[in-house]
This record gives C-alpha cells, sequence and structure tokens, in this order.
C-alpha cells in the first residue's frame, strides 16, 4: 500500500481509494501522535485528508486543527486561544495568489507597488509573530504564478506586472524563512511549475467549491508537506546506496573493461550516467552518506570509478561493498559498519529483480522502482523528498569526513594491545558547555536525528530548544569532540530540568560515530559538576524503550545509578552526588569556555 504514495503519484487513484488506503494504513502501522492546524486561505478538506495518508505512511498519526474558510489571517492573530487549546505540533498556512489582497496594475509609481508589497508582507509578518507564541514550526507557502498574464511577457519584469509582484514576493517569503528559525517555505511556486499551471489550478473548482488548486494537485501538495514534515522530525533518510554497473556507469565493468563502459560526455548514454554521478555527488556534498553495494569483483569495481571521466571516486564512498554475496546481507553490513539504521539508507539499482530481493528482505531500507533507464533515477530519488533538509549545518556538509576519519580511528584501534590504550592514544579534547544560539540549528536537528544513544527519545523543535536554553530551570548541555584524526563536530546533547532539590534528565543523546570513545562520561561529570555548582546532590535518568535505543538500556546501571522503578521495558533511576564527586572519564580532556 506505501508503494502507491511514492513518486511517480497515481493521483486519481489516491483520490479515489483514499478511505480504502487510510484503512490498509492504520491496520499495518505503529504511530507517533502529532497535532497539525491547518490555517487556510481557501478550502482545504481535501488537503487535509491525503495530507493524512502521507503522514500515516511515515509513522504519524495526525490530529488535525483546521481553519474556517478564508480565515487564516483571523486565526493566526486573534484566534490564538483555541490554537493554543489544540497544542500545534505544526502549523501549515495554506495560502495562493488568490489571497494576495491586491495586485500592482492599476498603480501609477513604483513607489505604490512597494507599498502594496509592504502591506501583503507585513500580514505575513503578522500572522508568523502571532503564531510564534506557540512555540512550534510553521509551515507556509510561498506563491504561485497566475495562469493569465495582462501584460504577456512584460508582466515579468514590469513593476505592474502580477508575475513582477509575486517573484518579489516569494524573495522577501524566502529571506524570512533564512532568518525566522521556526519558518519553513512550502514552494508551491516550484511545485506548480513543475506539474503545470493549468493542472495546479481549476477555474471551474475554484468558482464551485473555493479551492486554489485543482483536485489532481492535491496529492502533490500533501506529498511535499509530507516531506518537509519528515525533515522537521527527523525522519528523512541518510544514506544512498548506490548499485555500479548500469546504475554509475553503462554496461558490465567485468565484461566490458574500463575502456568499454559508458561515462563521461562522448555519447548521450554516457552523459546520461555522467549527469547521474553528478546528482549523487552534490548529495554527497551536502552531507548524504554514499555507499556501494555491488555484484562485482572488488578490483573491477574501483577500477570503474578510476575512470578519468567517472565523477565519483572510491574516496566518495563511506562504506564498499564490492563481492559476490547477496545485496540484502551487504546493505545489512553497510548500515552496521556505518552505525544507521535500515531505515535510514535508500537503495537505487537497475535490476528489478535484485531490487526486489533486497525490499523483501530488508523492509526497512527505500528501495524506488526506478526502471532500468539512468535519466529517471534522479526523479526518484529527489521527488520521493528521502533526503529533504530544513537546514544544512555545517555538521551536515562535513559528514563525509567525519566517516572517513573514523575509519583511521577504527584502523588505529585494531592495531592497539587494548581498548583503553586505544582511547588514550586519540588525544581526545572535548568542549561542553551550555546551549549557545549558534548551535541551536544543530542541537535541534541532533534531538530529531539520534535513534541509537537516546535514553528518552523525546523531540524537539527549534522553538522548545530556544525556549529551553533561556530557562533557568534546565541545566543545557552540549559537547564536541575532537582528536587527533579531526574534529567529530557537535555530537552530543543533554538536557536536565530542575524540580525543587531534583535534576531529572529530560534528554540524553549522542550521535552513533561516537560511540565507545568515554564522551558519555564527561558529558555525564559536566552535567554531575553543574547540579553542585548548583546545590543539587540528587539525578534522577530515565530510560524510555524504544526500538533503537537497547543500546543505552544499561547505561544509567554503568554510571552508578540505582534503578527506582519499572513499567515494561521502561526504568527510573537515581544517583546521589557529593561534593567530593570523582569524574567518571579518563581520556577525553575537556575544556568548558
Amino acid at each position: 500500500m506505501n508503494s502507491i504514495l511514492n513518486y511517480p503519484l497515481d493521483n486519481a487513484k489516491i483520490l479515489r481509494k483514499k478511505k480504502s488506503i487510510r484503512k490498509a494504513l492504520i491496520a499495518n502501522g505503529h504511530f507517533t501522535q502529532k497535532n497539525i492546524a491547518i490555517l487556510g486561505g481557501s478550502t482545504t478538506a481535501e488537503i487535509k485528508n491525503i495530507m493524512d495518508l502521507f503522514l500515516l505512511k511515515n509513522g504519524i498519526e495526525a490530529h488535525f486543527y483546521e481553519s474556517e474558510y478564508n480565515q487564516f489571517y483571523e486565526d493566526a492573530v486573534f484566534n490564538t486561544e483555541s490554537l493554543t487549546t489544540f497544542n500545534p505540533d505544526i502549523i501549515y498556512i495554506h495560502t495562493t495568489n488568490v489571497n494576495i489582497m491586491q495586485f500592482p496594475q492599476a498603480c501609477d509609481s513604483k513607489e505604490q507597488v512597494n507599498a502594496l508589497h509592504d502591506a501583503e508582507f507585513k500580514k505575513f509578518q503578522s500572522i508568523w509573530q502571532a503564531l510564534s507564541l506557540l512555540n512550534c514550526p510553521i509551515i507556509q507557502n510561498n506563491f504561485d504564478l497566475p495562469q493569465n498574464r495582462t501584460l504577456g511577457n512584460l508582466d515579468g519584469y514590469d513593476y505592474r506586472g502580477k508575475t513582477h509582484f509575486i517573484n518579489n514576493l516569494n524573495n522577501a517569503f524566502a529571506e524570512a524563512a533564512s532568518q525566522i528559525e521556526h519558518l519553513h517555505l512550502n514552494d508551491i511556486h516550484y511545485l506548480s511549475s513543475l506539474i503545470g499551471l493549468n493542472t495546479w489550478f481549476d477555474r471551474a473548482l475554484w468558482y464551485q467549491a473555493k479551492y486554489a488548486i485543482g483536485f489532481s494537485a492535491i496529492p502533490e501538495l500533501a506529498f511535499s508537506l509530507s516531506n518537509i514534515i519528515n525533515a522537521i522530525f527527523g525522519k528523512t533518510k541518510k544514506c544512498l546506496v548506490l548499485d555500479l554497473d548500469n546504475t554509475c556507469w553503462g554496461g558490465v565493468i567485468g565484461d566490458d573493461g574500463t575502456s568499454g563502459i559508458h561515462i563521461g560526455t562522448e555519447t548521450a548514454v554516457a552523459e546520461s550516467f555522467t549527469s547521474f554521478q553528478k546528482y549523487a555527488k552534490s548529495l554527497q556534498e551536502r552531507g548524504i552518506i554514499l555507499a556501494v553495494c555491488s555484484k562485482n569483483d572488488l578490483n573491477n569495481a574501483e577500477l570503474g570509478l578510476a575512470h578519468p571521466d567517472s565523477i565519483l571516486q572510491r574516496d566518495d564512498f563511506t562504506a564498499f561493498k564490492a563481492n559476490w554475496e547477496h545485496k540484502h546481507n551487504n546493505i545489512i553490513d553497510i548500515a552496521t559498519e556505518i552505525n544507521i539504521g535500515l531505515d535510514s539508507l535508500v537503495f537505487i539499482d537497475d535490476n528489478p529483480a535484485e531490487r526486489d530481493i533486497v525490499q523483501l528482505n530488508t523492509q526497512e531500507v527505500s528501495v524506488p522502482n526506478v526502471g532500468s533507464d539512468v535519466i529517471q533515477f534522479i526523479d526518484y530519488i529527489d521527488h520521493n523528498g528521502y533526503f529533504e533538509a530544513i537546514t544544512l549545518s555545517t555538521d551536515d556538509l562535513n559528514r563525509h569526513t567525519y566517516y572517513e576519519q573514523n575509519k583511521q580511528r577504527n584502523d588505529a584501534q585494531s592495531t592497539t594491545t587494548s581498548y583503553a590504550d586505544f582511547l588514550k592514544s586519540l588525544n581526545m579534547n572535548a568542549k561542553i558547555n551550555a546551549f549557545t544560539p549558534l548551535y541551536l540549528d544543530r542541537i535541534t536537528q541532533l534531538t530529531n536525528k539520534t535513534n541509537q544513544f537516546n535514553l528518552t527519545t523525546k523531540r524537539y523543535t527549534m522553538s522548545d530548544i530556544e525556549a529551553i536554553a533561556s530557562d533557568q530551570q534546565y541545566i543545557t548541555l552540549y559537547g564536541r569532540l575532537s582528536d587527533k584524526y579531526g574534529d567529530n563536530g557537535l555530537v552530543a546533547v543533554s538536557i536536565g530540568k530542575i524540580v525543587d532539590d531534583t535534576c531529572h534528565i529530560d534528554c540524553w543523546l549522542m550521535s552513533c560515530r561516537v560511540l565507545k570513545r568515554d564522551m558519555e562520561m564527561a558529558m555525564f561529570d559536566a552535567l554531575a559538576q553543574q547540579c553542585l555548582q548548583r546545590g543539587i546532590y540528587k539525578i534522577v535518568g530515565y530510560y524510555i524503550k524504544s526500538k533503537k535505543n537497547s543500546m543505552v538500556a544499561k547505561l544509567y546501571k554503568n554510571l552508578g545509578f540505582t534503578q527506582v522503578d519499572c513499567s515494561g521495558d521502561n526504568t527510573q533511576w537515581e544517583i546521589a552526588l557529593t561534593q567530593d564527586y570523582n569524574n567518571k572519564n579518563q581520556h577525553i580532556m575537556v575544556t568548558h569556555d
């Protein structure tokens, strides 16, 4: 049933079968509950129904608040009590060009047009400002272009043109989204262009039912929204796993040799594979992990990537499995080697039989039915939103470097006689401090993406983290770790809530790339010292079991805590601090500046 909700969408079938699709999704899923408010500038009932399907597919059962028709401004600015009672996790503002108050055709001067522009933009600024009090992410549509242009092509650059006016508003919205941490744009300007303005807007439907987009465009809109929501809640993918023969180049390297494969720009076929490699490389450069899973001799596989026209090089791949084992076993090994979940992987292979076998045996892996024509591969990756991003941090951009450095660490570990000697040889340095504005993006990202070393699995929005960072009731700590191989970046977060004379650990997590380096001990030492400075001598920790965090089930026990409560697999722990507290970390030099 999930396949119908993947690219390419069968919009008519989704609309026709939405009830049976929903029933099947509910029957087979385990869901996170989220409250989503829809503030509409036009009718939104069917948008809500179809968005519900895409969210269910991604493990989110949504409870919706829906404004009355065209009451988006009133609900946002004047009806905040209703929204506050609803307690939304996400607010979606569904506006389109029909909600622009006045276009500039009748204006006599640029000054009048600028005044109209400012008034329109300030209306939305007031909406965002009012909604910011609810401390949740806001998804705002930008504007679609009009179907008709009274000025023809001049409409795009004359100051009285609708197209010109909308483009300027979209630029202003983009600038605002880059400055306002909780604001995310749903780019209907792009989406409507992609599917065609005549499909996007149906005049008859607008006049009859006040839907500002055509029914056949609603699944595309809902899909785009679900991708943004996935990214907000950390449900996007992390790794692109590629076959090689007839996927990264045309031909079979073992049969055709380096000179016989198709790559480069000499032919249309070769250029198609080059274009796909460029796309994969661009993903890697923005922080997506690349891996190879190919039935091939290792030497032949590496020879193909050494081709002078190959964009991708051997060093671009964090994991490289070229052998004659079953591909699903290699993919499991890739996930283990990188230390990420199978649900973080996307596998691309031109061979339908291999795709089916991988999907059958590793159901958590995303295996799009890309066909055998490399020209289509990019669209299947891009339009499915696997790697949707709401921010791009320095840590994202450096992710490939981090994993390459980890390989060096693992190699060094194999040559030392004891693990303690290995840790000592790393010459590790940590910076552990309270949350600062510079790192709030990365901290929020970690709380939504970290699954294995995560004691409570709580998820936070940027607004949540901002509020916690400024509240003296909390002890907040982030940790950066570097060693002789390089800087791992910001990799650890803890949040302690002070209630009376006790610190309750609401959040404690750490990136998988620094597991077993004693960073958790350094973080706990820092928390303990902060507690003692505040005169707090008891810390309470919580372990909330998830499908992926069993590795930290005994963390509190190993740190000397005593278990005081148990509810199923969830446990509660306590430890008493004394002024002569001895640091548990023995291998990391820690600074606090």
